[in-house]
């Protein structure tokens, strides 16, 4: 059975003055631990445009909050955030350190002009669907929407993304879609204009999370990166993974099609936050 010594116990045992030494040794100890701690600043980018993936560097340990949700921290202090289309104004960034000090960071929202697109030639399904199919396409969605929810404890998201195919960008996140002259939401992604059957990249490493054909927007697959970051990849003609699947960036993943409410073939790479879009073009050019 262990024999445990109580303080004054210990300074019998080793003397006064070698006591003193060993306390004062574990005390600065703790104060170097606390002034590194300290030292690590809170940095956050002073403007985003609307749209974006947001990355900050808390120290670690530190709980932030921001659009009321409790954001993750990686062991070395980076959490991230998106900053939808219609957001303005500024984003507030709440952070408590492990010291306990408290600090609200700003994060200016920079507006974007969204033109409109045209899209003609859209199979008329598509745009106004009967109601057997629109229960079909809602009951589609809430599936793809319901993985959007994860909050995973994986960092691709910090990886420098990659283009999943090389192409003309065909279409723009953001803008708002007339679809056989019938106006549609905004669009929620970029679509790259590539020839059917090309090889389709994962951007960044993560987690298959949903892999399936549907109605509205055909081949698709939901690539989880960690944090509520998840990429989406629609209209694909072959589909090469399954739920479950983990991948590195750069593993194949699907092909480029024009399945679902497509004209031509091409890749819609759309990006989220939970469920906040975010344009995957502002992402890549994180890495500029």
């Amino acid at each position: 059975m262990p024999i445990i010594l109580s303080l004054s116990s210990w300074r019998r045992l080793l003397g006064t003055t070698i006591f003193a030494l060993l306390l004062s040794c574990v005390t600065a100890s703790v104060r170097a631990d606390t002034a590194r701690i300290d030292t690590i600043p809170i940095t956050f980018p002073d403007s985003v445009q609307q749209g974006s993936m947001v990355i900050g560097r808390v120290p670690p340990g530190s709980q932030v909050t921001t659009a009321g949700r409790k954001l993750r921290v990686t062991g070395y202090g980076t959490v991230v955030f998106g900053v939808g289309r219609d957001a303005s104004g500024a984003e507030r960034v709440d952070v408590v350190t492990p010291d306990g000090r408290e600090r609200q960071v700003s994060v200016a929202i920079t507006p974007r002009d969204w033109p409109i697109e045209r899209i003609d030639g859209v199979p008329p399904k598509t745009v106004s669907p009967p109601p057997e199919i629109a229960q079909r396409i809602q009951r589609e969605q809430a599936a793809v929407s319901a993985q959007r929810t994860r909050n995973d404890d994986r960092v691709g998201f910090a990886q420098t993304f990659v283009w999943p195919v090389e192409g003309r960008i065909s279409g723009r996140f953001g803008n708002q879609r007339v679809y056989n002259g019938t106006p549609g939401s905004a669009h929620s992604g970029m679509d790259i204009a590539a020839a059917e059957g090309t090889p389709v990249k994962a951007p960044a490493s993560g987690v298959i999370t949903f892999a399936d054909d549907l109605y509205l927007t055909g081949g698709t697959v939901l690539l989880d990166h960690g944090y509520g970051i998840s990429s989406n990849f629609l209209h694909l003609s072959r589909i090469d993974v399954e739920v479950g699947d983990s991948v590195e960036q750069g593993d194949v993943i699907g092909a480029v099609g024009a399945t679902g409410r497509a004209t031509g073939p091409h890749l819609h790479w759309g990006m989220n936050w939970f469920d906040t879009r975010i344009d995957p073009l502002l992402v890549l050019d994180r890495a500029k």
